[in-house]
């Protein structure tokens, strides 16, 4: 048999990418995350050898970018710039979500939408994967501008959409306003009433638990991960980033399973709550997040007995298991450090790519818990998936089967990560395990389907 210098393969395959994708750190960041623990099993499989699978898994299939211009309350004209990433199509249509915020570019979407494929692969619903948004930010926007702008940018984005092509939902900056703008702009123009965006209201086909369905399912995919060490929630001590969809979700479940959430954060810093994030104060999150102030500290001025920590971040404060739930890069090498040091057991990515490179290995070195955020956080985008079900059959189900059925998705994605990142010694390296399981399905695919 060949000779296959795996290392010498990884570098070669990274510089290519490197050259094709110039300027664009934050989707380099995820392809190399995948290329070290993927390439080393391209090579054990005669069948994927030479069929450049993860060299066309990272090529977008389609790069949409347009123009958004649009009317503020002043009757000034502003131009925004719009994309949509069409990664890959080989398992189902294009599936992920739309993002509003200015720091939103090719990179960060790109980024995105790659994380997209694995994910949705890892959920085995029949779904591709995409990305998209602009560099609007709704902060601060009328209900009026926010309606323009959304109307403006789905006036372009409607050509390259649809329930059988690309099925697009809500990010960070678009919630349940924005999608219902995007929705009745959809619908006007294409004079069609279908599920071609979910995440919407109940009124017109949303599902019950999509809002917090992100949330519940990294918190269930952590049950499973202290379950394989004999452990639960209970009692259990979690730190949490953000206080947007995500991190409600994740307090909201974490109560239930009889954890304790002591933190949130924003741009502006970090609150600890020493007696738990519970009952009352867990929907005060939503009530933060609908200000449009983004600021952690106004938790403070109605439960003052917390403590607001300006311009720091959670990671220094004492906890069993933390929960990254904000943004991208939010827990860098020196956060790993003061986790490990202060006993933390367990790390369960909520957002996507909320820890640095340096500070995943460290974890692994450490033999800490930790599941990358394609796995953990994949319970939103299956409950779209369950969304695009109840759209297609007609039917909506009950919270509870929704519920259940998104449990038990999550257990599967565990399962899966367990089987492909076991190690010799028993450890379970997830994000080997996560990047593994999500390439095969959609490896499989593309084979079959020929060069495309």
């Amino acid at each position: 048999m060949e000779h296959y210098n795996v290392e010498q393969k990884i570098q070669e395959f990274i510089a290519k990418i490197e050259a094709k994708n110039p300027n664009e750190p934050e989707f380099l960041q995820a392809v190399k995350e995948v290329a070290v623990t993927v390439i080393p099993f391209i090579v054990t499989k005669k069948e994927y050898r030479g069929m450049k699978l993860l060299e066309r898994m990272a090529e977008p299939e389609r790069v949409i970018i347009f123009r958004v211009p649009w009317v503020d309350d002043k009757g000034e004209i502003q131009v925004n710039r719009g994309f949509r990433i069409q990664m890959n199509s080989a398992i189902g249509p294009y599936k992920g979500g739309i993002r509003f915020h200015p720091t939103v570019n090719l990179s960060v979407l790109k980024f995105l939408a790659f994380e997209q494929v694995f994910k949705n692969s890892l959920t085995t619903l029949p779904m591709g994967g995409g990305k998209g948004g602009s560099d609007f930010d709704p902060s601060g926007k009328s209900d009026r501008e926010v309606m323009s702008f959304c109307q403006s940018f789905m006036t372009e984005m409607c050509k390259h959409i649809g329930p059988e092509t690309d099925v697009p939902a809500g990010d960070i900056g678009v919630g349940a306003r924005e999608i219902g703008y995007l929705f009745g702009q959809y619908k006007r123009i294409r004079n069609e009433f279908t599920g071609v965006l979910t995440g919407k209201g109940l009124a017109y086909g949303g599902s019950l638990i999509r809002p917090e369905a992100t949330g519940y399912g990294v918190v269930y995919f952590g049950e499973q991960m202290l379950k394989s060490k004999g452990e639960d929630f209970k009692d259990k001590v979690v730190t949490v980033s953000g206080f947007g969809n995500v991190a409600w979700g994740v307090v909201k479940k974490i109560e239930q399973l009889g954890g304790k959430a002591v933190t949130i954060s924003g741009p502006d810093g970090y609150i600890y709550d020493k007696d738990g994030i519970t009952g009352e104060k867990v929907d005060c999150l939503l009530e933060l997040s609908a200000s449009g102030n983004n600021r952690a500290e106004d938790y403070v001025k109605k439960y003052p007995s917390a403590e607001f920590h300006a311009g720091k971040r959670p990671w220094e404060v004492k906890c069993d298991v933390a929960i990254p739930s904000a943004t991208q890069n939010e827990l860098d090498l020196e956060d790993a450090k003061k986790l490990v040091e202060n006993g933390c057991k367990c790390v369960v990515e909520a957002a996507n790519m909320p820890s640095t490179l340096d500070a995943i290995n460290y974890f692994l070195d450490n033999h800490v818990l930790f599941s990358p955020g394609k796995a953990s956080n994949a319970g939103g985008v299956a409950t779209s998936g369950l969304e695009m079900t109840q759209n297609a059959i007609r039917l909506n189900w009950t919270s509870e089967e929704v519920d259940a059925r998104l449990k038990e998705i999550m257990i599967g994605i565990h399962n899966a990560c367990m089987k492909y990142g076991k190690e010799e010694n028993g450890y379970v390296n997830y994000v080997k395990g996560a990047n593994i399981a999500g390439f095969v399905k959609v490896a499989e695919a593309m084979l079959a389907q020929g060069v495309v």
